[in-house]
C-alpha cells in the first residue's frame, strides 16, 4: 500500500471510456487508488513491472495479450500480488480457467459498481472474490455433482483439519503459504487436499470454490 494506507492499482482495460470511468470509481474512494492504466495485456504486464502495485484489476478481452495469458505470465514472475479480472462471460469455462491461472477475484462488467469496490477490498485483504451475479450458478455447479453418482458411496465428510485446507485453498492460499499457516510441511497440505477433494468427489478447484460458497466460506472475513 501507498504512504496514505491506499490500494495501489494498476488498471488494464482496452476502451477508454470504460477505463476512465472505473478509475473515477476507484480514485474517488478514500482507500484506494489507480496508480498506472494499461490498454492491452503486454502493456499491463510492463505497467505491473514498472509500478509493482498491490493490485491489478484486468479485462479478460485485451489486445496483443488477453488478460488470461497476462494473468499467467504475472503469477509465474509476481506471486504475491493480487489480480482481480473483469469480464462479461458467466460461463463455468472461462471461472474454471481464471482460477487455474491464479486469479484473486472474477468480477462481471454489467454488476453495479458497489461489486467491484467491494471486490477490489476483499481481494486487497487475502481473500478470493467471485461475483455475487455467480454465486448461484456456482451453488448450483456443486449441487450438480454433489448428487452425482459417487456421492452415496460412503466417502464421508472432511475433518476439521481437511477443511481448514479447503477453506484457505479457496481464499486464494497457495500450498506452501498454506503449510507455513499452519505450521505443515506441504506435503502434508496436499495430502489433506487430495483426501477431502476426495471424499466430497472434487475434480478441481473450482470444485472447492462451489464448496466454499454452499459453506459461506467465501463471505467470511
Amino acid at each position: 500500500m501507498s504512504m496514505e494506507g491506499k490500494i495501489r492499482i494498476v488498471l488494464a482495460e482496452d476502451h477508454n471510456t470504460v477505463r476512465e470511468g472505473i478509475k473515477m470509481l476507484v480514485n474517488a474512494q478514500r482507500d484506494m487508488e489507480v496508480v498506472g492504466e494499461a490498454a492491452d495485456g503486454l502493456a499491463a504486464i510492463e505497467t505491473t513491472r514498472q509500478l509493482l502495485p498491490d493490485l491489478l484489476v484486468m479485462d479478460i478481452s485485451m489486445p496483443e495479450l488477453n488478460g488470461l495469458k497476462a494473468t499467467e505470465k504475472l503469477r509465474q514472475e509476481f506471486p504475491d500480488l493480487k489480480i482481480l479480472t473483469l469480464t462479461r462471460h458467466t460461463d463455468d469455462g472461462y471461472l474454471q480457467q481464471l482460477i487455474k491461472a491464479g486469479v484473486n477475484g472474477y468480477v462481471l462488467k454489467q454488476s453495479a459498481p458497489t461489486e467491484l469496490i467491494n471486490a477490489i477490498r476483499t481481494v486487497s485483504a487475502g481473500r478470493s472474490y467471485v461475483d455475487s451475479q455467480l454465486t448461484q450458478k456456482v451453488l448450483g455447479g456443486y449441487a450438480a455433482r454433489a448428487s452425482g453418482p459417487l456421492r452415496g458411496e460412503g466417502k464421508g465428510q472432511p475433518s476439521a483439519r481437511e477443511s481448514e485446507i479447503l477453506r484457505l485453498i479457496a481464499w486464494g492460499y497457495s500450498n506452501k503459504e498454506i503449510a507455513s499457516r499452519l505450521d505443515l510441511s506441504v506435503k502434508t497440505v496436499e495430502a489433506h487436499k487430495s483426501n477431502a477433494m476426495r471424499k466430497l468427489n472434487m475434480a478441481s478447484r473450482i470444485d472447492i470454490v462451489r464448496y466454499a460458497s454452499v459453506q459461506g466460506w467465501l463471505e467470511e472475513e
